[in-house]
């Protein structure tokens, strides 16, 4: 079996879909396609998974951080 027929496989599978997310540590694709609708979602089973997700975190929260920051600093 190829890594192609791997990924399909392993994406068929209901146990590696929980709600709206897909995670498959056997699956290599950081992005597959949704299991229903159009566009593609994140394997969170992928080994770059935590590293995107703390990123995007940081992303979203940092101007918090530099706001409550400010504020602090001003008293």
């Amino acid at each position: 079996m190829n890594q192609d027929q791997l990924n399909e496989s392993e994406w068929s599978k209901p146990e590696n879909w929980s709600l709206f997310t897909y995670s498959s540590r056997v699956d290599s694709r950081f992005l597959v396609p949704k299991r229903r609708g159009f566009g593609v979602t994140m394997n969170f089973g992928h080994k770059s998974a935590a590293l995107y997700i703390i990123g995007f975190m940081a992303l979203i929260l940092s101007p918090l951080i530099i706001a409550l920051a400010g504020i602090a600093i001003k008293k």
